[in-house]
């Protein structure tokens, strides 16, 4: 007898197991945002989303000075800030942009800052060119003002000095980077034994 004789005669009382039904993957399941984020994790693309709101922020005078600060940021270092001290590593002019442009220009400008270690930059939002009831209203400025209070890696910012573009420009702070904190606890170690 071969084998496969011998192998249907075992089989023979043999009845196959029923299947279940299989389930349909309804797409509408998934969020539009979250189909899109799978497709551009499939094809190996990151994008980080902007949190950054583009409508809804009052205008500001043109003439109003900015300034935010977060706590736990040293007063010696705010006023260099505010005085124009610090060496600017790099500038974004946001002339001429509409708000939903200019949303996604300080979003990157901030990013990209952060990645490269920079820290302290010039945004010039200028001064509005629009006229509501006689006084000269920026809407821009309202815009950075806000979006950059809800931006982490913005430690403190100030309107600029007169030589920078005055009210119409604005000096950011950003966070240091562990490089960075790293070579400053080395730098003022004054005296101290390194381990």
């Amino acid at each position: 007898m071969s084998d496969e004789d011998l192998f249907a005669e075992e089989m023979s009382g043999v009845k196959p197991l029923g299947r279940e039904a299989r389930v349909r993957l309804v797409k509408d399941r998934l969020s539009e945002d979250q189909q899109k984020g799978r497709q551009r994790a499939a094809v190996g693309e990151e994008r980080v989303l902007n949190p950054l709101v583009d409508e809804g922020v009052m205008p500001l005078d043109a003439w109003h000075v900015l300034e935010f600060k977060r706590p736990g940021i040293q007063h010696g270092v705010y006023r260099k800030l505010r005085l124009g001290h610090y060496q600017i590593d790099a500038r974004l002019d946001l002339h001429r942009m509409l708000v939903q442009q200019a949303r996604e220009e300080v979003f990157a400008f901030i990013r990209e800052a952060t990645e490269l270690g920079l820290r302290t930059l010039l945004i010039v939002h200028g001064k509005g060119q629009s006229k509501n009831q006689g006084e000269q209203t920026a809407v821009l400025k309202g815009y950075v003002n806000h979006w950059l209070r809800e931006l982490e890696a913005v430690q403190a910012f100030h309107s600029a000095q007169p030589a920078h573009g005055g009210t119409g420009a604005i000096y950011v702070l950003l966070r240091k980077s562990a490089e960075q904190k790293r070579e400053n606890r080395l730098k003022y170690l004054k005296g101290r034994v390194q381990d």
